[in-house]
């Protein structure tokens, strides 16, 4: 019997060890838009997952931007389904109209698809095939944009998508590696010209950035990044821990459903405490603002950094100044030592 490839061994011992304890169930689902990672990925499910005692489906995603990409999906499809893929299917999505650039647009459309053809097969977990590569471009993207420790943490592993965890198991793998596994088991993935078009900032980053960073500074690049994202993820997740204890959750009638200790913020009958914000670290008040703003219904995808520094401000340097505006007519006051929701600005 011929020696595993390494690649094939590597992609596979991800897939394992992001399937072994998954409860429930229903299938997996692998999300596959024919190239390199995806395929490599779903090669490895679809030998992984049976000998787990789980069922392995694919869905691949037509956003209808490219000429032919009825066909590319429904090829990728017809693959899934000849090599024991159930279910195998190919989803078109409307892309025009949704907020954002192109690049934004298409991901929401795909990610709801995803998560719609997770929910309709009671799949036990969705997954895709971002790789160490892509933790890399996204870190460089968010040390461009000036984001902090939330935006440096990169991908998680896994999250919740509309209540079906999406995993990415291919996080530690290299996308040189996917792409020798595809070869080794005779695959030939589809090159998407979108991750070449200059016009989009992380195919710049893939073409340009991160390859002058691996020539200046060595290969170790992309491994040193990726692991910058784990250690900020990390130091995001304790921040979120302690914010989450400073901002109990509420009951849907508005009051506090835990008893609010030395470090709670809410106010008896609504709002928050500013003296007990202004008793907390910087880095963890913001985080009670920035969760505060999406619990009175700013939009997440909305909200930014400016909005919290404006928050901020109410408790930080205060001097009198008015409301401050948020996504979706909100308007946030300070009032005598509170801040409360003013309702829909006029």
């Amino acid at each position: 019997m011929p020696a595993l490839a390494p690649a094939v061994a590597a992609v596979r011992l991800a897939v394992r060890r992001a399937l072994t304890g998954l409860p429930g169930a229903g299938p997996v689902l692998v999300a596959c838009s024919g190239g390199a990672d995806s395929l490599a990925l779903a090669a490895a499910a679809a030998f992984v997952a049976p000998r787990l005692g789980r069922p392995v489906g694919l869905v691949t995603v037509d956003h209808a931007l490219q000429a032919g990409s009825d066909r590319r999906a429904a090829d990728v499809a017809a693959w899934a389904a000849g090599a024991g893929f159930a279910p195998a299917e190919a989803v078109r999505v409307d892309v025009a109209g949704r907020p954002g650039g192109p690049e934004a647009a298409a991901r929401e459309a795909r990610y709801q698809a995803l998560a719609e053809a997770a929910r309709r097969h009671g799949a036990a977990a969705l997954l895709t095939g971002h790789t160490r590569d892509d933790q890399a471009e996204t870190v460089l993207l968010a040390l461009a944009r000036g984001a902090g420790p939330r935006g440096l943490a990169g991908m998680p592993p896994r999250r919740d998508l509309a209540g079906v965890p999406l995993l990415r198991p291919l996080l530690d793998v290299g996308r040189e590696q996917t792409r020798k596994a595809c070869a080794a088991l005779g695959l030939t993935p589809w090159e998407d010209p979108h991750n070449a078009d200059p016009s989009y900032a992380r195919a710049r980053v893939r073409a340009d950035a991160l390859p002058a960073l691996v020539r200046a500074l060595g290969p170790g690049v992309v491994d040193n990044l990726a692991r910058t994202a784990r250690l900020a993820a990390a130091d995001a997740a304790a921040l979120d821990e302690l914010a989450a204890a400073a901002l109990p959750a509420t009951s849907s009638a508005g009051s506090s459903s835990a008893v609010d200790g030395p470090a709670g913020v809410r106010a008896p009958g609504g709002g928050l405490v500013v003296a007990a914000l202004a008793g907390l670290a910087p880095a963890v008040r913001t985080r009670v603002l920035h969760a505060w703003a999406r619990e009175l219904g700013a939009s997440p995808a909305a909200l930014s950094h400016r909005h919290v520094e404006a928050l901020d401000a109410l408790v930080t340097a205060w001097h009198g100044q008015g409301d401050v505006h948020l996504p979706g007519g909100l308007r946030v006051a300070r009032r005598a030592g509170r801040l409360t929701a003013a309702g829909p600005a006029g």
